[in-house]
This record gives structure tokens, sequence and C-alpha cells, in this order.
């Protein structure tokens, strides 16, 4: 069966602020631009006012808030007359909590014996006898004895239903604990009917680890049981002033609600519990995100049934998957999709860390794209350069400048802290083990755990796919255990060694047995959190030497990449994932394409830089605040952090740079958290921002810096996009930045997109078709005209050759010569498509002297600028004269082929 393999992708982000009919109404422009593919955001039915989609709620409704069912039909209706496909970001790993959730609302009402309990991951049985056969639900702002003694505490009555009420949020009670209400109205309304119901709630089989067919007779039950009581208070409508008087008794005295809410099938807590208590696996620390059992064939078909559904139809041509490390096992998930989906373009949110490669084996496409953008990331950068910006780095902030220890040390700080209930649940299985080995069972838990965090922190991957069901290891993932296991034992000589070698014995299955499977697998999905929260979420904002390289799946201590190792990697993934993705930019990058391309240009002038941020701060040096004894605020780290975000994004209006050095403070959790904010240094980062804003003597030297390296960054923006646009995969385009974009991390680059700005741009570029076409693009680069035409160009030409861009295309490095071939990078797809672009431009200084590239024989029509050269040695000054980059396709005689 033939892959519906898109040509290129557009991300779209669809919220209550840009919903179907509004997406709908660019679908001409798209297609006009060059796009095939609408990829969306997800748009199943999500939490109340969610702006992203991932917190799913309902997986068998399109989100409302998008227009539901009927917008969505209108929206898939365009896209085809527009002739565009769509391709849908999903989410099998978690789903969001809260009353519009009906399998959580069943868990919570009816504890293990609700018929979704197994849908979810929880742990029914944890260490803490106060919490089994309960789930924590830490949603109170204070501890739960204040909060209550306060009044903030109150069991409530919808219609026939009673609720609790607490931190402006709702949850059902169990019908076993109405009895208490039921019969005290009774007494009030004189009714044996009423006082018969409540004895029968009470009846009802207590929550426990039941089989199928007793949780549904028990549902049957409760069923009937409300349906009586609805039918009494119909016949007697006085019923409901009776259950309403018991009600108010019960909230009257403190101890009867504690009583009350202690019969329920979760437990009230603070919010601040949950990192060492909470007993279900979440989407990294987020509570309100609990992790699903998609592993399970009746989880999968529940939670996959309308997308299957559209895949089938023709609706989709294809999905991305979000996050399948926090699966269980996700080469049987993907396996799963493919079987129920065969012909469809599947991509999985995979992060490769460098030198890491996609599962052969998995039956998907390729991944999302951060693997392609840290390679191009790497190659735009001077290695030596970076080498010098370490020095720079090191002298301004006078902080430790080794990457990997600080990623580590953050990595065992989120496993103390934010994921302490992961490891706590690690811990207790592990201790079991030991427990049952004769040589291992005199390991206490401290030490457990710490082996437990030491091991995760150095493990050089997000994970591995180690699967006991099937027996499955492969030497790749023997080895990176033994290398964390090594590193671990060497990093914590206080731990015995052979709790270390038992580790990883368990994790390689030298060690067998039904815990011991547990274990490893639950291990698995626990070094994908320690990564994402302890390095991407906290390294990439405390290690600043160049902050853009501090992107997903990235190892901003490298020093960048040659243009050898950029075409080793072009070939590895036309060899093995020619159809993945690729991308520059996508809702989660830290920075957009255009501001790491223009900080790039920072590896070339790493002296220039550090000279100016350091007459930066002494120009600044009275804005910062000061006590006596303590240091000034804010920090050397925070002030070159934020000089770098200002040459990158500039022109930043101040209020974004406020809101973006906010939230990338609370994230590196060096001065301040999101947990614990620290007033103090906010204020004085808010006030120095401020002040640099309004100090004309600093604006005018910032403003004079970023134009000396403008067109260096948008020469390089314009290399990267080419190299997108005709490398090995399906390019993707993140909403809005086919013209220059200079945002950051989300919330910044979610901002409304103006379409009628860029349907306008699009409508004059293709008026100049003329000779001088590339001359009248560049004379209106401020608007980002050259960025687009490189795109628009590029998709043209995908769109006219597909075999030369596809799954049995060849991609062969180029030949350059010359005094400057190191600035050249050059490649050719299929037989008749040739990519230029050029590298570190700053170093060139404009001089290519005799660097030549040899093309193939033939006829050679530039497309960028529509000049015509001839195969052989081509000098690279010319190829490169009217236009930054070359896209070369090789003509027939009598013109186009």
């Amino acid at each position: 069966m033939m892959l519906r393999i898109p040509g290129s992708t557009y991300r779209l982000q669809l919220h209550k602020d840009f919903t179907f009919d509004d997406a709908a109404k660019i679908a001409d422009y798209l297609h006009e631009l060059g796009i095939s593919h609408v990829y969306s955001s997800p748009y199943l039915q999500a939490a109340p006012g969610s702006m992203h989609g991932y917190d799913v709620v309902d997986h068998q409704k399109v989100n409302e808030e998008l227009g539901g069912a009927a917008a969505h039909e209108r929206f898939c209706k365009r896209l085809g007359e527009a002739g565009l496909g769509q391709v849908l970001d999903i989410v099998p790993n978690h789903m969001s909590l809260g009353k519009e959730n009906r399998f959580w609302w069943d868990v919570l009402e009816n504890g293990t014996s609700s018929r979704y309990a197994s849908f979810f991951d929880i742990d029914w049985q944890p260490q803490e006898e106060r919490l089994r056969d309960k789930v924590l639900v830490p949603i109170l702002g204070d501890q739960y004895g204040r909060v209550l003694q306060a009044g903030g505490i109150k069991v409530v009555r919808r219609g026939i239903k009673f609720q609790v009420e607490c931190s402006g949020q709702s949850l059902p009670v169990s019908p076993q604990s109405l009895p208490v209400i039921l019969s005290r109205a009774a007494e009030y309304a004189k009714s044996d009917t009423l006082s018969f119901l409540a004895a029968s709630f009470g009846r009802l089989p207590a929550p426990e680890y039941v089989d199928r067919r007793t949780i549904l007779a028990r549902h049957r039950d409760k069923v009937v049981l409300f349906t009586l009581l609805e039918r009494l208070c119909a016949e007697e409508p006085e019923i409901f002033d009776a259950m309403d008087r018991a009600m108010a008794d019960l909230n009257e005295n403190l101890d009867a609600v504690d009583d009350f809410l202690n019969q329920q099938n979760y437990r009230l807590a603070y919010w601040k519990t949950a990192d060492q208590q909470l007993s279900y696996r979440r989407f990294f620390d987020v509570n309100t995100l609990i992790g699903l059992r998609v592993e399970r064939e009746y989880v999968f078909e529940e939670t996959h049934a309308l997308v299957l559904d559209w895949l089938k139809r023709g609706v989709l041509d294809g999905v991305r998957v979000d996050h399948p490390d926090g699966l269980r096992d996700p080469k049987e998930y993907f396996k799963r999709l493919r079987e129920r989906a065969p012909d469809a373009w599947v991509i999985g949110e995979k992060i490769l860390e460098p030198g890491e490669f996609l599962r052969e084996d998995w039956p998907i496409e390729g991944t999302s794209g951060y693997d392609f953008l840290n390679v191009v990331s790497g190659v735009l950068v001077a290695p030596e350069g970076m080498m010098e910006l370490s020095s720079v780095y090191a002298d301004f902030t006078e902080q430790p400048t080794d990457f990997h220890a600080i990623a580590h040390e953050k990595k065992i700080n989120v496993s103390q802290e934010a994921l302490g209930s992961d490891v706590n649940r690690l811990t207790s299985i592990f201790v079991e083990i030991c427990e049952a080995n004769r040589d291992r069972r005199d390991y206490t838990r401290a030490e457990v755990r710490r082996a437990i965090r030491e091991v995760a922190a150095c493990f050089s991957i997000y994970r591995t796919y180690v699967v006991p069901e099937r027996e499955e290891i492969t030497e790749e993932d023997r080895e990176y255990i033994t290398q964390a296991a090594e590193c671990a034992k060497e990093k914590r000589q206080d731990i015995d060694g052979g709790l270390f070698d038992f580790l990883r014995d368990v994790l390689t299955m030298e060690v067998k047995g039904k815990l011991e499977s547990e274990f490893l697998l639950r291990f698995q999905q626990f070094t994908g959190p320690v990564m994402a929260k302890g390095v991407e979420d906290t390294a990439f904002y405390c290690f600043n030497r160049l902050t853009g390289m501090n992107e997903v799946g990235s190892d901003p201590g490298r020093n960048g990449l040659s243009v050898e190792e950029f075409h080793s990697y072009c070939g590895k993934m036309q060899e093995t994932h020619p159809c993945t993705m690729t991308t520059l930019s996508t809702h989660d990058t830290k920075r957009s394409d255009d501001v790491r391309a223009r900080l790039a240009v920072l590896s070339e002038v790493p002296g220039k830089f550090g000279a100016a941020i350091q007459r930066w701060s002494r120009m600044n040096n009275a804005f910062r605040a000061r006590k006596p004894g303590v240091d000034p605020l804010p920090d050397r780290n925070t002030e070159y952090f934020f000089y770098q975000t200002l040459i990158g994004a500039w022109p930043l209006p101040m209020d974004r740079a406020q809101a973006y050095m906010l939230k990338a403070m609370r994230e590196a959790k060096q001065q301040t958290t999101w947990v614990a904010n620290n007033k103090e240094f906010e204020d004085a980062l808010s006030l120095f921002i401020e002040f640099t804003y309004s100090y004309a003597p600093f604006q005018r030297e910032l403003q004079q810096f970023v134009e000396r390296i403008l067109e260096a960054g948008r020469v390089n923006s314009l290399a990267q996009t080419l190299l997108k646009y005709t490398a090995p995969g399906v390019p993707d385009l993140y909403q809005g930045t086919e013209i220059w974009d200079l945002s950051l991390v989300d919330p910044d680059n979610r901002r409304p997109v103006d379409y009628a700005l860029r349907q306008r741009l699009l409508y004059e570029l293709k008026q100049m078709n003329g000779g001088d076409a590339a001359a009248q693009v560049m004379a209106r680069a401020e608007e980002g005209l050259p960025k687009m035409w490189t795109i628009h160009k590029a998709l043209q030409l995908r769109r006219e050759r597909p075999k030369s861009f596809g799954a049995e295309a060849d991609y062969v490095p180029l030949m350059v010569d010359g005094a400057k071939h190191d600035h050249v990078i050059a490649y050719l797809r299929g037989e008749d498509v040739v990519t230029v672009a050029p590298r570190l431009t700053v170093k060139l200084d404009g001089a290519w002297k005799d660097t030549v590239v040899t093309l193939p024989e033939g006829r050679w029509r530039n497309r960028l600028t529509g000049a015509i050269v001839e195969g052989g040695e081509v000098e690279v000054k010319g190829l490169l004269k009217d236009f930054p980059v070359a896209l070369l396709a090789r003509e027939e005689v009598g013109g186009d082929r």
C-alpha cells in the first residue's frame, strides 16, 4: 500500500482565538505558497481555555472551542478544495484531569471499581498505607487542615448528585459515602423509600481489585439506585429540601466533613505534596496531565477511534505522535498504529541526542525534526569561535562553564524535587526486588533512592527500549545502560558499587522476574522526564555560552559541526528515514530559527561580542539593585543571558522582554522558581530591564551592534531555510515564519500571525518574475521577502520534481575546492537539483577567491535568480552574486524538464 507522504507541511496552532474557520481562510494562501499539507495542533476536546490542545479530555469529540464537529467538517472540506492534505498532532501518552474528563470523573467516584481505573497509570498500592486504594488529588492552596478549618472545602448538591467543591474545582463523591447525607435527609422527609436508598448505596461493593464482570454489575446497580432517587425526587420534590438540610448539617461539622472526605476514593492534599507523594504517572511534572495505559488494547481503541476513522476516510493523511518516550512500549504502540493505519505518514516526537538515531525497527517515517534542527545549527557556528566564547562567558559570569556537569547537577535536582514521587515509586519496587535477593537485602531505601537518581542522571540519552515481555534488548541499549551504571558508580563512591551493578543487571534483563520487569519498564519511562526537566527546562537556561545552541536534543557544550558531519547526517537520513520531518522552528523551540541564525554569528565575532557586553555591563551597572553584603541583582549570568536575548531578537518590545526574562529565570531555578518566587530578584530584574530600555546610550550601542551582524544573520537564515527545503525529509514550516520571525519561547512564539500581510507579500512576490526579480526581492529584505522567496521557490521545485526529493532520491555531496571550500555546503538531490549554501560569512569577509563547486554536467538554472550556468567547475562567487543562496535545477535542451 502506498504511503501518503506530504510534500511539505505548515504547522498551525489552533485555539479559541484561531479556530477552524480562521484556519480555513488561509487555505488558498498556503497552497499558493507551495505547501501540500496543513499540520494541525491537537484538536480533540481539550480542557476549557486550552491554548495548545495537549490537554485532551475527550478523545471522541472535536474541540468545541475551535468550532466543534461542524466547523471541523468545513475546515477539512476547505482544505480539500484548496488542494491541501492534513496531518494531525495526537497525544496518546496522557489526558487532562478535571470534570470534563469522564474517565477521570468515574475513577474519582468509584476508585478501583471504576470501569476506567485501568485506563490510567495509577499506583493503587503505594508504600504509604493512607494512600492505598486512593488517588492523591493535590489541588489545595494550603495544608488540608487549614483549608478545611477556613471553610474552603464544602459538599454541594448538583441535582440528585453530590460533589465536593474546593479551590475552584468540583469532585464527585463515592456512592458509598451517601448514606450519611441520605439517611439524615430521610429522617427530615420522613421517607422510608429514601431510607432504603441510603442503605442500598451503603451496600454497594467496596471499591477493590475485582474482575470486569463485577465492576460492570456494580456500575449497573449504582445507575439503578440513582434512577430510583431521581424518580423519588420528581414525585416528592420536598426530598430536595431534606437533602439540602442534611448537607448543611454536614458542612457545619468539620469532623463530619473530614470523616466524609475520608470515605472518598481520593485524598485531597496541598498542591506541594505532589512532587513527593503523587500516586499516578504524569506528563513530566504537570499534576493535571495523567499518564494513560495506552499499551492496553482497549485503551488504545477507546482513545484512537476517531483519529483512526479520519485516517481511514482520508480526512487525515498522517499523524505526529506526541511524546512517544512516555509510553511503556513505544515500538509496540507504533506497530499497532501502523496496523490500523497502514498508509498513513507517521512521525514521532522522538528527541535524539547527538550521535543517536531513530530505531530502524520502529514502523514510522521519522521524527518531528529536532535532530535536523540541531545538525543545521551546529554547522552554522565556528568551532574555534565557540571555544573563544567559552572564555568570554567564563570571564563575564565567573561561573562554571562545563555544560555536562551543570546538566548532571540539574538532573539530580529535578529527581529530588519535581520528580520525587516517581523516584519514590521506583524505589519501592526496587526495595522489594532487593528484599527477594539475599545478597541484596541489606541495601537501605535511602541508598536505593540515591542510586536510582544517580543512574537516571547519568543517562546520555532520553531512554532505552528494552522489552522484558519479548526479551528484546539491543547492544546499543545495553551499552547505554552499562555506561550510565559505570558513570554513577564513579560519581557516587559513597554508595556500594554492587548496588549499581545490580541496577544494571535488572535494566539489562540479566536478572529477571515480574517485579524486575515492572521496574525496568517504569525506569525507562522515568529517564525521559529527568532529561526533559533537568536539561531542556533547567540547564538550558543556566548554561548560556551561546543560547542559540540550547535547543531540544542539542548538546550546547559541543563546538559545532563540520560540513562533512552535516553531509554524513543527511546521507544517513536518506538511507534510513528519507521521509522524516525536517524543521527549524516549532511551537516548542526555545528561540525561532531567525533568532538562532543571528546568534550563530556571535561565534564568528566572539571578541567583539565579549568587549561589547563588558562595556554594556559597565554602562548599566548603576541599574542593578544593591544591598550591603549581597551581590548586585540581577546576577552576571542573568545579565549575559539578557544581552544575548536582545541581540538575537532585536527589536524586542520591552513587554515581551520582561515576560520572557521572567519565564527564563524561573526555568533556570538559580535565583527564582515557579514554585517559590523570589520577589526581590524578580523586581530587581524587571527594573533593570526597564532602565536599560530607557537608557539611550545603551540602546544606541545595542542597535549598532545588531546592525553589524544583521546581514550575516539573515544569510544564515536563508542558508538553513534552503537546507531544510532540499535536504532529505519532509520540510515543516511553523506558522508565520515564512518571513523574518524573531520569536522566543512560548507563549512568545504563539502570538497571532498577520496573514493579511503574508498574503499581500506573496502576491507581490509572485509578480517579480523578470531578470531582476532577485534584486527586487533583496531590495525589500527588511520585509522578509528573501526568506519567503526562498521558501516559495523551493516549494515550487519540490512540487514540480517530487522524485528529486523523495525516498528513492539520492543525496550526493558535491566537491568544493579552493581557499574557502569550508564555507560552502553543496549537494545534489536526485539527478537534477543542486543546493549551494554559504556558512560563516563574517569570517569569509566577502572574499570567495578561487572557490569553486563542481556541478554535474548539463545546463543549470538558478531558480532564485534565473541565472544559467553550465556543469563543471563553477565559481561560488558568481553563483551567490545576486542572492545569498543558490537553488539550481538541471534543464533539458529546449527548457525546463
